[in-house]
């Protein structure tokens, strides 16, 4: 190995050291005893460790935990189904004012979501569905859709036309070639919304603490915080529950890392 190369690695490490310090320190809060908490300097190992925020997690965070995963299928499901046939239609129909509706979602997504959780919340308050997991899933998908759409449409505008007008020549109807044909190579790209769109729910807080705030299903960010108070702040039990509730999007990252790399790429480069 060159010395050039010595000085790439070793920047490279000490980069990934700082970038995932602040999951050690959260793993190590996880396991420190409520008294060890205002040490000075802290203890960077867990001495005397414990896990009663562990504890905390299974006898109180379970029913938020499903209640998430609940609202993320939900959201992907949602997703999938609005964006990809919308995305087909601007890709391979062209309709007439698809460049103006690929504006307008652009401009969605930069719509700043407080000012989308009070519109929801005045729309849900008159509809009878504030407090329900329906109305978060919609209120989320609002914010996938928009994504899911632009990537799908960047894929499918790469898949060649021949292969559609072969579908047609065999009879194949617009919707059969959809689901078919396209669907079926756009892989990547279905994996790509299907994460990102699963994510943005699991991780949401605006519209949880504004729409479902006082329902009995929570997802697992109110549930955090509702360890947060004026007097009481039980970080071994925020940061065991931040920890468990990480797992998950951890897994679906390392599982799918290299379709989401093609699915965000697509489109990107042209022949």
């Amino acid at each position: 190995m060159t010395r050039r190369s010595w000085w790439r690695t070793t920047v490279g490490i000490l980069l990934t050291a700082i970038m995932l310090f602040p999951i050690y320190w959260m793993v190590n809060v996880s396991f420190t005893r409520d008294g060890d908490m205002r040490k000075d300097p802290p203890n960077l190992f867990p001495i005397n460790g414990t896990l009663d925020g562990y504890r905390a997690v299974l006898q109180e965070q379970l029913p938020f935990l499903a209640t998430s995963l609940l609202i993320g299928l939900g959201t992907v499901a949602l997703t999938l189904v609005l964006s990809a046939p919308a995305a087909f239609s601007l890709a391979k129909l062209r309709p007439k004012g698809g460049g103006v509706i690929s504006f307008l979602l652009l401009i969605a997504q930069i719509i700043p979501a407080i000012i989308m959780s009070m519109g929801f919340y005045t729309i849900y308050v008159r509809l009878g569905i504030l407090d329900t997991i329906w109305g978060l899933i919609i209120a989320d998908s609002t914010l996938a859709v928009p994504f899911g759409v632009l990537i799908f449409a960047a894929f499918m505008s790469g898949i060649p036309d021949e292969l559609i007008q072969a579908a047609r020549i065999d009879g194949a109807s617009t919707w059969r070639t959809f689901r078919s044909v396209v669907l079926p190579v756009s892989r990547n790209s279905v994996v790509t919304v299907a994460l990102f769109s699963f994510l943005w729910a699991w991780s949401d807080f605006l519209f949880a603490n504004t729409l479902d705030g006082g329902g009995t299903l929570k997802p697992i960010t109110l549930g955090i915080y509702a360890y947060i108070g004026n007097n009481n702040q039980q970080w071994n039990s925020i940061m065991a529950t931040a920890v468990v509730a990480s797992i998950p999007a951890a897994v679906l990252l390392v599982i799918a890392q290299k379709y989401v790399a093609a699915g965000v790429t697509a489109g990107a480069v042209k022949d």
